[in-house]
């Protein structure tokens, strides 16, 4: 059974969780705290896969609990249900909480909210990388891409739509606006997957924020062992991956959520470079040795690759399920029912042929479509395809 805590300093809140959510105790363990000192007490007493919290409460307030949940139980989800929606407040915990919740909230989306965290937590077979992963608030950006966003945020000229351009070439800064537009604190009742609608609601003041005060988008220093190249031949393949996905014959809502997921569907190889420098290098290495592909290395070494990685990071800032089950499956797209040309296989597709075109430019002629991957474009009824893809793949260079 998964290990609930609900922490609030009122009594009356404490029991209306109870009451609502009585029916989950078959599922749940469900604990209740009066107050961020006696949350930590239980979570010295045994280890919780969920904390839901209030922000303001006399004594330790949410911000003070938060910090030290995560730097003591870092694999802990941390999701906060408070009565208290403005900007200012998100900006505080934007690297503390995984997802947010405001008051008034219903039974459903509480046990939805909970359900969806516990599931990705059981998407990373390893409490070791889950730890890390949780640990993680946000996650790094180049610098050419953090001074040029400061500088268009510090300009009382610049425009929404100079601001998006500049988010839209780095995938952290994305996948932080994008959390953020998805949460409780900004959520416009549905979800947001275009960078442009998310930075439009957002609004200038709260990207002034994140920038200067939240830390958000804090500029990446690579481990001495990484090249500068390796990160930006990342921001490259992802944006060449956006730009295929964009290109390929699906329907309007699908093309949104597949540009999105392409944009990030290697933000788990970002992680790995920033959280964890040492098993990205053995895994780079172990690729190059064995001629495999560097997620094949990750799963000998780790157990899962920067797919799952990624994925469960993106899902507990509350990103669309659609987008994060394309990324967690962008390698092995079997793993999960298709019954059309969705999100998810996009992704798969438009990957592939941005690694074939990647390794075209570099002068190689060998095919990049690897037995595995073509016996999935099969089996996914692609195969047949991959002729008009490339074609549309080719466009994006003229």
């Amino acid at each position: 059974m998964k290990r609930i805590l609900f922490v609030d300093d009122e009594s009356r809140v404490l029991d209306g969780l109870r009451r609502i959510l009585y029916e989950e105790r078959k599922h749940w363990d469900m604990q209740f705290a009066a107050g961020g000192e006696e949350a930590l007490q239980a979570c010295e007493a045994g280890r919780f896969d969920v904390v839901v919290t209030d922000m303001r409460m006399p004594g330790m307030n949410g911000i003070a609990l938060l910090s030290q949940l995560r730097d003591r139980y870092p694999s802990t989800a941390r999701i906060v249900l408070s009565g208290y929606s403005e900007a200012g407040l998100a900006t505080q915990v934007v690297s503390l909480a995984h997802r947010f919740l405001v008051k008034p909230c219903s039974s459903a989306e509480i046990r939805s909210t909970i359900e969806r965290v516990c599931s990705l937590q059981d998407v990373l077979g390893t409490t070791e990388i889950r730890r890390v992963v949780g640990a993680v608030g946000e996650l790094p950006s180049l610098s050419n891409t953090y001074t040029s966003l400061t500088r268009a945020v510090g300009d009382p000229n610049a425009t929404i739509e100079r601001v998006a351009a500049i988010i839209e070439k780095d995938v952290a800064m994305t996948a932080k606006v994008l959390q953020l537009a998805n949460s409780a604190f900004f959520g416009l009742g549905q979800k947001v997957t275009t960078l442009e609608n998310a930075t439009t609601y957002l609004g200038m003041e709260t990207l002034k924020n994140l920038a200067f005060v939240s830390e958000a988008f804090r500029v990446f220093v690579p481990d001495r062992r990484i090249p500068q190249s390796v990160c930006t031949s990342m921001q490259r393949h992802a944006q060449h991956t956006a730009a295929i996905a964009g290109l390929l014959p699906v329907g309007e809502k699908a093309r949104d959520e597949a540009v999105v997921s392409a944009l990030l569907h290697d933000i788990g190889k970002l992680f790995l470079a920033s959280a964890m420098p040492e098993e990205f290098c053995l895994s780079l290495a172990r690729a190059n040795e064995r001629k495999c592909k560097p997620y094949q290395a990750e799963e000998e070494l780790l157990g899962t690759s920067h797919a799952e990685i990624g994925a469960y990071l993106l899902g507990l800032w509350g990103l669309p399920d659609l987008v994060v089950d394309a990324i967690a499956h962008h390698h092995r797209p079997l793993r999960i029912p298709h019954t059309e040309f969705d999100s998810g296989m996009v992704v798969f597709v438009a990957d592939l042929l941005a690694h074939e075109e990647d390794s075209h430019l570099r002068g190689s002629t060998e095919a990049t479509i690897d037995e595995f991957d073509r016996a999935c474009l099969e089996e996914l009824g692609l195969l047949s395809r991959l002729t008009e893809f490339r074609e549309v793949a080719r466009q994006r260079l003229q």
